[in-house]
């Protein structure tokens, strides 16, 4: 089973991703940081950052859609996942997907990465 470890916002490193103005509300933006994938969401004015991988299988989550505001479905399989949290909602998965502390610094957003050994 994998397993993923918490980010810890007092030991980030914090990464400009984007903009406020490159992400309006209702809007997501898919990226890689070194090999990471990661999506940013800004859902009502608040911005939240999760692993684009489904614990389930490894699949590109955040292609699926946002339904009950706050919750991704994953376009492969159903398993749902609570974008402020990573937490798991539904079956198939049981793992938790990796969220990262998402601080806006002006008109930057910035999303927390676990800091590099």
């Amino acid at each position: 089973m994998v397993s993923y470890d918490k980010v810890d916002p007092a030991h980030a490193e914090f990464v400009v991703v984007a903009t406020t103005n490159e992400l309006p509300n209702g809007t997501r933006k898919l990226l890689e940081i070194d090999g990471r994938a990661l999506a940013v969401f800004n859902i009502a004015g608040a911005y939240f950052a999760i692993a684009d991988v489904c614990s389930h299988d490894d699949g590109p989550v955040a292609e699926g859609e946002l339904v009950n505001a706050t919750e991704i479905e994953c376009p492969r399989h159903g398993a749902r996942f609570d974008v402020r949290s990573g937490k798991v909602l539904s079956f198939p998965a049981i793992v938790d997907i990796p969220a990262y502390p998402v601080r806006v610094e002006g008109d930057d957003i910035l999303v927390g990465l676990p800091p590099t050994e």
